[in-house]
């Protein structure tokens, strides 16, 4: 799985709208539509906020591994 898809589902699975979790990491959006698509690739510091916002480690949002764990602490 890709991230486009990956931050699609997990944004589905919390019933929350495109602009909500838009307003969360400060995009437009539009902005955050063309992520979900992959018209645009998602900056770094974007998808750390996407991962810390749903309190999940890179990997997993990333799409590297289907197994699901939090985002680390400091």
């Amino acid at each position: 799985m890709n991230y486009q898809n990956r931050i699609k589902e997990l944004r589905e699975d919390g019933d929350l709208s495109q602009k909500i979790v838009a307003e969360k990491i400060h995009v437009a959006q539009t902005t955050y539509s063309d992520y979900e698509t992959g018209k645009v690739r998602i900056p770094l510091e974007n998808l750390i906020s996407l991962a810390r916002y749903y309190n999940v480690d890179m990997n997993y949002i990333s799409g590297i591994t289907n197994q699901r764990h939090t985002f680390p602490k400091n």
